[in-house]
């Protein structure tokens, strides 16, 4: 598959590279039968189908899409209770919350922040032809002008509303932000490299290694409703980005405007339609409040419609200046990680790994291609022997065959950046499509150069990151920070019904 989150298009071959190595997905559709001869179905070299009619005409045949609303929850990939929950994740969901928003009064609004990450920045600079820093001020731009522009309510052009502006600037100002996603990819990375070093120093302890990133909600729905607890145990209890993003939100801008997270309405900009799944987790809900930490998701697909809706091209948005966490950050410069365009997860864990365990400073690592592109390695030796092996598997066959080795206890591997899409987050099954005649590979490129254009900064260097550690979390080994920075992992049970019978 092209992607591999829900939304990708069906193909007959390597479904099972999806699903699991012993079912398929199947979607019911209508044929109309006609009188006479059934043709031949001819593949042809672009992989599409065509029928040969009877008069010896080529009629090519139209594919199939496989969306939420058709999964039978055959095979465990998505439940009808989840379906139900990504109704709530969409841009639709997002334009009737601000339309219910304009009707309150101004002391009842929700305040609105949206959250851009990296891949999303990287997507639509690509469409636009724009940098990352362009890219993110004019999204700042549209998305305060989409909010600010409810205002034009007669309700809200009273003393009320000016007296709350006044007294409140931060619920505009930072309300509706685009706050820079670095920052809290950061608190992930440190968080993996810690916990990695813990178990490390503790792999006699069943379970303990390899240890595998958890930050892809693709691979995380795959591990728990087709492996359970078998590979749970393996995975990083570090929260994602996203979820990061939605404790810092819902947690410590809340306590610093002064209102509650129940106030604030949390939207996340992300390449991938799981992160949907991801937000609508239990494990992401308030119950004191009865909120979640990301209250909507929408992809950055979804963002190029918005902005078709609204009729502005980004380019001509004017430019905004960057909304931060931090009064005193310089708001004109956009900072960025090494390691690829999904976390790099594994280059820093290793870096961090190989200094406080070995103490070796690592300036920049060699990988090894295995098998294909998206089956990597990279070693670290000392003195001639090999101490820590770790590897990036990217897409369902890279991880069913890591899962399989790990099965037959032959998997050497100490850290696995794991990832369900092919070629990663930035080929995210949420990010913008080529267009007719655009080159797909030309645009992965396109959109790596992009990503990679940042100046990259480590996760310990940033004294915001420091600051947050002390100032919300009270350090890094706190309580709160367990609490607000990593999650657990539950086995689903399997349906068995006729529907998951092959006969």
């Amino acid at each position: 598959m092209a992607a591999a989150d829900f939304s990708g298009l069906m193909k007959i071959t390597d479904l099972d590279d999806f699903i699991t190595p012993s079912q398929e997905c199947i979607k019911p559709v209508k044929i109309e039968k006609k009188e006479g001869k059934r043709g031949a179905i001819k593949i042809e070299d672009d992989g599409s189908y065509s029928q040969i009619m009877e008069d010896g005409e080529e009629v090519k045949l139209k594919k199939a899409r496989i969306t939420l609303n058709d999964c039978l929850a055959c095979s465990g990939c998505i439940t009808s209770a989840e379906s139900v929950l990504i109704t709530q994740q969409s841009q639709e969901e997002l334009y009737r919350v601000l339309a219910a928003n304009k009707m309150q009064l101004p002391e009842k609004q929700l305040c609105v922040v949206v959250s851009i990450s990296p891949q999303s920045k990287a997507s639509l600079g690509a469409k636009f032809n724009l940098s990352m820093l362009e890219t993110a001020k004019k999204l700042t731009g549209f998305f305060k002008d989409l909010v600010l522009q409810l205002l034009q309510h007669p309700l809200y052009k009273t003393q009320i509303l000016f007296r709350i502006i006044q007294s409140k600037p931060n619920i505009l100002t930072r309300g509706s932000s685009c706050l820079r996603h670095y920052i809290f990819q950061n608190f992930s990375l440190v968080e993996s490299g810690e916990e990695f070093v813990r178990r490390y120093k503790e792999k006699s302890a069943k379970g303990s290694l390899p240890m595998l990133a958890s930050a892809c909600p693709g691979w995380i729905c795959y591990a728990e409703k087709t492996h359970g607890n078998f590979i749970l145990p393996y995975i990083s209890t570090t929260k994602s980005p996203q979820q990061v993003m939605g404790s810092l939100v819902k947690s410590y801008l809340a306590d610093q405007n002064g209102i509650k997270p129940d106030q604030i309405y949390h939207v996340t900009v992300m390449p991938c339609f799981d992160k949907k799944l991801e937000a609508s987790r239990q494990d992401f809900y308030n119950d004191l409040y009865s909120t979640r930490d990301v209250d909507c998701v929408i992809t950055s697909g979804e963002v190029e419609i918005m902005l078709q809706k609204e009729g502005y091209h980004l380019s001509d948005i004017a430019d905004q200046e960057l909304d931060s966490v931090f009064p005193s950050h310089d708001d004109n410069s956009l900072l960025s990680h090494n390691g690829g365009g999904s976390g790099g997860y594994a280059e820093y864990v290793l870096k961090y790994s190989a200094r406080k365990l070995f103490n070796v400073k690592l300036e920049s690592l060699e990988y090894k291609v295995l098998k294909n592109k998206d089956f990597k390695e990279v070693t670290l030796s000392v003195e001639g022997v090999t101490v820590l092996k770790f590897a990036l598997a990217y897409g369902f066959r890279n991880i069913q065959n890591l899962v399989q080795k790990m099965k037959r206890k032959k998997c050497t591997y100490d850290f696995v950046e794991v990832m369900a899409c092919p070629s990663g987050c930035l080929n995210g099954g949420g990010q913008i499509k080529p267009t007719d005649g655009e080159n797909p590979k030309e645009l992965q490129v396109k959109l790596n150069e992009l990503y990679n254009s940042l100046t990259a900064q480590e996760p310990e260097e940033n004294k915001d990151v420091e600051k947050l550690y002390e100032e919300w979390l009270g350090g890094k080994d706190s309580e709160k920070a367990r609490t607000l920075l990593h999650t657990q992992y539950h086995e689903v049970e399997k349906m068995t019904n006729a529907l998951v019978m092959k006969w």
